[in-house]
């Protein structure tokens, strides 16, 4: 072990324990944990450091651990599983997540029938490929590996889920700016992405799918190997988990997925485990918006998570929220798109009462 990371990692600890920060890494990385696991390694390489130094640059992260690559859930373990259990609502270390299951594809309906609350509904999920580290570790060329094996996949998808994969290499500013306006393409910036050193040769090995209707996209080494996403204007819910459902079988027949038998699907974000699925809506509640701590505790019932308009760490624009699923694990698929159905219905209901 190179005696810089271990020192790095002392430094970083200390500072992190003097401080205020109520991040669950801080809560959960004791002085017994950093002794254990400081000197340990993944195959890949990966050690502690590459870990927790995002949450060790920013004290007021939430959370402040990620994973550099598959191994680590598992040589890392005594911080990961009390970490996943707090997030994930009580997914012990001996709790097994269920196997995929999408359920009744037909099940669910139209969130609001009379166009007045949900402007947007999206359904997306996170995948890795076998035998890659995940973005702290990833070289340049296994990025561009990544991107070809993913294109030319995508490329065989046929139907109303047919497109074109774009690069971001190939992209003009003007292009990429309207795609992410539009809330369809990632960008480059998030701080706490960036001291976890997951931006790496950007925009190398970068890029987009859509369809020709833009209700089906993919999102390649952004944070995660790949991102699916469904989506369309309204809430009409089954529509777009049927079509997500769609694309993931489709595409799990070329592409090999990083699985754990316990934790489900792995991903750079413990987080964003289990089904990593996120069943999202953008919603104008301005009654409940007015009483955000009445939104919130609706929210927690219901295991919604309340962000702004465009994702974690934004604020809301013109009262528009982000509300979506936050449990991802110890349910299945369509378990958890069942939940966030039900807690949008139940604050559609409270705000038309408001």
């Amino acid at each position: 072990m190179d005696p810089n990371v271990v020192a790095k990692l002392e430094s970083g600890w200390c500072s992190l324990a003097s401080s205020g920060s109520k991040s669950l890494i801080k809560k959960y990385l004791t002085k017994e944990v950093l002794e254990d696991l400081k000197r340990q390694k993944t195959s890949f390489g990966s050690t502690l450091l590459d870990c927790v130094r995002s949450g060790f640059e920013h004290h007021d992260s939430g959370v402040g651990i990620y994973a550099p690559d598959a191994e680590a859930y598992t040589v890392f373990a005594p911080i990961f599983d009390p970490i996943i259990e707090d997030y994930h609502k009580g997914f012990k270390p001996t709790d097994i997540h269920p196997a995929q299951d999408w359920g009744d594809v037909n099940a669910l309906g139209n969130l609001d029938g009379e166009n007045k609350y949900v402007i947007s509904t999206r359904v997306r999920c996170a995948r890795s490929l076998v035998g890659y580290p995940f973005n702290p570790l990833l070289t340049e060329v296994q990025y561009k590996d990544i991107e070809e094996k993913v294109s030319s996949t995508l490329d065989g998808l046929a139907g109303d889920l047919k497109g074109e994969f774009y690069p971001l290499t190939d992209m003009s500013k003007e292009v990429q700016q309207k795609l992410i306006d539009d809330h369809f393409l990632f960008k480059e910036g998030d701080r706490f992405l960036q001291a976890a050193n997951a931006s790496r040769f950007w925009p190398t090995g970068r890029g987009i799918f859509h369809n020709r209707d833009k209700t089906f996209l993919v999102w390649c080494n952004e944070e995660d190997h790949l991102r699916l996403i469904s989506m369309q204007m309204g809430g009409n819910l089954g529509e777009v988990y049927k079509r997500l459902v769609t694309a993931v079988n489709d595409v799990e027949k070329t592409l090999a997925f990083s699985h754990h038998d316990r934790l489900g699907f792995l991903t750079f974000c413990p987080t964003n485990l289990g089904t990593t699925i996120r069943a999202s809506v953008h919603i104008q509640l301005p009654k409940l918006a007015a009483n955000k701590a009445k939104l919130e505790e609706v929210a927690a019932k219901y295991s919604l998570q309340v962000r702004g308009t465009r994702g974690e760490h934004t604020d809301a624009e013109g009262g528009v929220y982000d509300i979506s699923n936050k449990r991802r694990m110890g349910l299945t698929e369509y378990q958890a798109v069942k939940e966030m159905y039900d807690g949008i219905k139940e604050l559609i209901k409270i705000e038309k009462q408001s």
